[in-house]
């Protein structure tokens, strides 16, 4: 079992950034890719972005690629999630996830963190 734990949303304005954070515990993180998927209000869940288990390659959905990345820091058993350049649009509850192998895109996780609110003001 892995337990996750998102940090590190809040209010910002529009053209703010927010780091995010996903503390994992539990089981090894070892081999699990990690991903961002975030759920606006009356939307179905939507792909932000995933990391593969080594940092090495990363994967951004079209509506955050050049805004957003994504880092972690297997030392901490931590992942990351950098927003830049915010926009209303990007109002949402951000969850992280792990799986074993990466899959992109896609919302088919293992295991799930309880969600941030992200709310970006115009």
């Amino acid at each position: 079992q892995v337990q996750l734990v998102e940090s590190g949303g809040g209010l910002v304005q529009a053209g703010g950034s927010l780091r995010l954070s996903c503390a994992a515990s539990g089981r090894t993180f070892i081999g699990y890719a990690m991903g961002w998927i975030r759920q606006a209000p009356g939307k179905e869940r939507e792909f932000v972005g995933a990391i593969n288990w080594g940092g090495s390659s990363t994967y951004y959905a079209d509506s955050v690629k050049g805004r957003f990345t994504i880092s972690r820091d297997n030392a901490k058993n931590t992942v990351y999630l950098q927003m830049n350049s915010l926009k209303p649009e990007d109002t949402a509850v951000y969850f992280c996830a792990a799986r074993i192998g990466m899959k992109v895109p896609g919302t088919e996780y293992e295991y799930w963190g309880q969600g941030t609110q992200v709310t970006v003001s115009s």
